[in-house]
């Protein structure tokens, strides 16, 4: 079942492969047993994610590339790449 659809950003787009469509399509969406919303994602050509979106203002992408992007709603965000560097930004 379709839910939605989204373009991407063009920050999306610098940080997607090349090989990325230019969208996805949420195919479901719900609230945990944490209280969180989550989100599955189809990028179509077998690449798929997932996002978590807290209670507490914080957000968690895992994207098809084996990449993750934290943001905690206060500042800090984190990026890790498919090969495992980490890249932090604190501050707004």
């Amino acid at each position: 079942m379709i839910i939605a659809t989204h373009r991407l950003t063009s920050h999306e787009r610098l940080n997607s492969p090349s090989s990325f469509p230019s969208g996805y399509t949420i195919t479901s969406s719900g609230i945990n047993s944490q209280g969180n919303h989550y989100c599955t994602r189809d990028y179509g050509n077998g690449y798929n994610a997932y996002c978590y979106f807290n209670h507490n203002g914080s957000y968690y992408y895992n994207n098809p590339d084996g990449s993750t992007y934290y943001n905690s709603g206060t500042g800090y965000s984190r990026y890790t790449s498919p090969s495992g560097q980490s890249y932090v930004q604190i501050g707004r």
